[in-house]
């Protein structure tokens, strides 16, 4: 069945699910969330989160945290039981592309050539741990396991590459090789990945499974 959410203004750049609410991140700068009503079976516009200047372009949820990056420099910490914003991340400088949750961690990118790693403190707010540096922009962040369980962190750059850490440590595991920089990564099963680029193109990947040989 196809249904016709009305509410945004302009472009929806991001869309994430908790439990039964649809949260939708707008060119405006506002995040729409929708309930779905069983009983008539529709969604309902629920709540509308609002503080940030520019659009939002990622959205996560993670430890009854919705999280939201945005077009402002910021990250917004949001509060799932109440709606209410319970923290701005500003240590960024530039459009806040991707944010990624990772056990007790926070990982947020940046076009500011950096991705930040955030942890919370015993206040309950949270606060950068480590700064990993790139010599470009970076677009786009996901975490899989290699075919060791090994846990990676894929970033895209907007060299139209696409690199590989091991964390926690950030030891680099190589690199791969785009037409055009990679917008969108998302995990599949068994260990593959998909990544979206800029030419229209998917490629689906998989882990080679002697893990000697690196990824160039």
């Amino acid at each position: 069945m196809e249904l016709s959410l009305q509410g945004p203004v302009g472009q929806v750049y991001a869309l994430v699910v908790n439990n039964d609410i649809l949260f939708a991140g707008t060119q405006d700068g506002s995040i729409l969330a929708w309930k779905f009503n069983v009983v008539v079976n529709v969604f309902e516009p629920a709540a509308s989160l609002t503080g940030h200047s520019r659009g939002v372009v990622s959205l996560v949820v993670g430890a009854n945290r919705l999280y939201s990056s945005s077009m402002d420099n910021t990250i917004r910490v949001w509060n799932l039981e109440n709606l209410q914003c319970l923290q701005i991340l500003t240590d960024h400088t530039s459009i806040v592309m991707s944010v990624l949750c990772w056990d007790q961690f926070l990982l947020s990118c940046s076009m500011d050539k950096t991705v930040k790693v955030w942890v919370t403190t015993e206040s309950g707010k949270l606060e950068v741990t480590y700064t990993h540096k790139e010599e470009h922009g970076v677009v786009a962040l996901c975490g899989v396991h290699d075919s060791q369980g090994k846990p990676i962190l894929l970033c895209a750059c907007s060299d139209n590459t696409l690199r590989l850490y091991e964390l926690p440590s950030f030891l680099d595991r190589g690199k791969m090789f785009t037409k055009q920089e990679i917008r969108t990564i998302q995990m599949g099963p068994g260990g593959i990945f998909f990544t979206g680029d800029g030419s229209g193109q998917v490629r689906v990947w998989n882990w080679l499974i002697d893990p000697t040989i690196s990824i160039q």
